[in-house]
């Protein structure tokens, strides 16, 4: 399924809902295996927003995705246990739109390439970046939230259209978030220690 495809199919599904809770189960089966991906996108998003605690947040539901990612491969099942679980129709409706909607944006940019980066072996280097990332959302570090959010919302358009050279941008998009959160942090350790006169 292309990218276009999955916007069509989770804007049908939207439309579609019974009133009620919707099971999870049948959510992440209206995504047709990419529901790691949305789940991704939706996740980091809101990151970008310079709203306080949102990161820290939200940054614990992207580190249970990232050791989710990493104990089952992408594209698999929904966890059974998880599916059971269930969201009011209106809401479920709003986020499967909001998704179609995104896709529908970023169809033009990716295509299936690379398949082998973006598939079912990428849970090696994608679970552990998740995680490093959603560490590096959650410090309180100035602006720290920008490129790691950003990196796992190309992470996760990768994974949903089996572009593997998006996901190489987004694991360059990592490393860069990770040395310049380093370099943050240590410039920070060193204005403390000459604060407090310690500084060699």
């Amino acid at each position: 399924m292309n990218i276009r495809d999955l916007a069509s199919r989770l804007r049908d599904t939207a439309g579609q809902l019974p009133p009620g809770p919707v099971p999870l189960a049948a959510l992440a089966e209206a995504h047709g295996g990419a529901w790691q991906a949305s789940l991704l996108v939706l996740l980091a998003a809101p990151c970008l927003l310079p709203i306080p605690g949102v990161g820290s947040v939200l940054s614990i539901g992207l580190a249970l995705l990232g050791l989710t990612l990493w104990w089952r491969a992408p594209h698999a099942d929904l966890p059974a246990r998880l599916g059971r679980l269930s969201l009011p129709s209106e809401g479920a409706s709003r986020g499967l739109a909001l998704m179609a909607r995104f896709y529908d944006l970023v169809h033009g940019l990716t295509r299936p390439r690379l398949t082998a980066l973006a598939g079912p072996s990428s849970r090696w280097w994608l679970g552990p970046m998740t995680l490093v990332m959603a560490l590096l959302i959650f410090l309180p570090i100035p602006f720290g939230n920008l490129l790691p959010a950003m990196s796992l919302m190309l992470a996760g358009v990768a994974l949903a259209a089996r572009d593997g050279l998006l996901m190489l941008a987004s694991l360059t998009m990592g490393a860069g978030a990770l040395a310049s959160s380093a370099a943050l942090l240590m410039l920070g350790w060193q204005a403390c220690l000459a604060l407090l006169g310690l500084a060699a």
